[in-house]
């Protein structure tokens, strides 16, 4: 016990208090058990420490991490029964993916010790709601994405903008305060500012690139008890998805591409999406609830397609990207015949600015989505808006 908390204590000495993260206030924080999941790298273990800073008495509450030392020979079970015993109130436990056996304990847990706080976290990869089987409708989980654009500019750069609702947005009404030229940052954005650590301009790719192998070579293998020759097989896939523009799935191909199965791939795009690789662009019969055909295939955010394809990232798939990936977290985003997306009854249209109205003469709520402007009007948005959603 005394290593775990020394462990805590230096993690919550080395948390930011100054920034937090969009999901902090869509938590109910006073829940009895909740989880948060989300991609590596996106700030979740920073985001429950800056919680234990802000509200709780480190007397009653345990920060761990289900793949310290500690738990090579001692339980979850073990733990949360001498922290209970020795007066505790708030166990948080985060990477609860790394531990094996983890729902079973986690249950025994909830059970066991009625007035116990426990708070987890992990890979989206983790089918949480699966593993707790039952508890599943009692044990809300919050799912957290990467910076938006709007939180990269107050990360990277101090500026502080409020967040803008969709309607706002179509409406020209979203604006960066005191910024004249925002196409400086928003540049910037695209090739370092989805991760919080992309502030680290010396360290950045390095942490990417370990972010993109640990995704591949452990998280998916790890949770679907995979053998290392399909790791391979699923490093090939994504370096076909990032040299597409944007990639529109045929799974034979795909299949004969990578040496798998056909019935396989769909699987595999499924794990390498909720693990925040890819992103997967569904029609209306299903939206992004994962019940529609696969229209078209994305990398997951545009950081990953300037890692992956530095010198010959198509601007035309990183536009589109930069929507998909902003876009989807308030809103249900799913293709469209006629235009790039399709919002509730919105259709948008994806380009540069010199793109024109043609593709959207025939529906009846069309956007037209320019990159390289400054200001929108009328129909026509400027890109960088849609990323102050969130």
């Amino acid at each position: 016990m005394e290593r775990l908390y020394e462990f805590f204590n230096r993690k919550l000495d080395e948390t930011p208090n100054e920034f937090v993260r969009y999901k902090y206030a869509d938590i109910n924080w006073e829940g009895r058990a909740f989880g948060l999941i989300g991609p590596r790298g996106v700030g979740k273990s920073t985001l429950l420490l800056q919680h234990i800073k802000k509200n709780l008495n480190t007397a009653d509450t345990l920060y761990v991490s289900a793949d310290h030392l500690y738990f090579s020979s001692h339980s979850l079970v073990d733990l949360a029964d001498k922290f209970v015993k020795l007066g505790g109130k708030h166990l948080i436990i985060d990477e609860i993916h790394k531990y094996e056996g983890w729902s079973r304990e986690l249950k025994q847990i909830y059970d066991s010790y009625s007035d116990l706080q426990l708070i987890v976290s992990g890979s989206s990869i983790l089918d949480i709601y699966q593993g707790l089987a039952d508890l599943s409708r009692r044990v809300p989980m919050y799912e957290m994405q990467g910076l938006s654009f709007r939180e990269y500019l107050k990360l990277f750069h101090n500026i502080d903008v409020p967040t803008y609702s969709l309607h706002d947005i179509v409406n020209n009404k979203a604006a960066i305060p005191n910024v004249q030229h925002p196409l400086v940052y928003f540049q910037d954005y695209l090739r370092r500012g989805y991760y919080p650590f992309g502030k680290d301009e010396k360290e950045y790719k390095m942490i990417l690139y370990q972010v993109i192998n640990q995704t591949m070579e452990v998280d998916i293998p790890q949770y679907a008890k995979m053998n290392i020759s399909v790791c391979r097989k699923l490093k090939h896939l994504l370096m076909i998805i990032s040299e597409s523009v944007p990639f529109k799935p045929v799974i034979q191909k795909l299949a004969d591409l990578t040496g798998s199965s056909r019935n396989n791939i769909p699987e595999y795009l499924i794990y390498m999406e909720k693990a925040g690789l890819i992103s997967q662009l569904r029609d209306e019969t299903g939206g992004i609830r994962g019940l529609g055909k696969v229209e078209k295939i994305y990398l997951d955010n545009t950081n990953i397609i300037y890692a992956l394809t530095p010198n010959t990232a198509n601007i035309g798939n990183v536009r589109e990207t930069f929507f998909m990936n902003q876009m989807r977290v308030r809103q249900s985003v799913i293709s469209s015949s006629v235009t790039d997306f399709k919002i509730d009854d919105m259709s948008f249209e994806i380009g540069g600015k010199k793109k024109g109205q043609k593709q959207i003469e025939s529906v009846e709520k069309g956007f037209v989505v320019k990159d390289d402007i400054e200001y929108g009007f009328a129909n026509i948005i400027p890109l960088w808006a849609f990323g102050l959603n969130y």
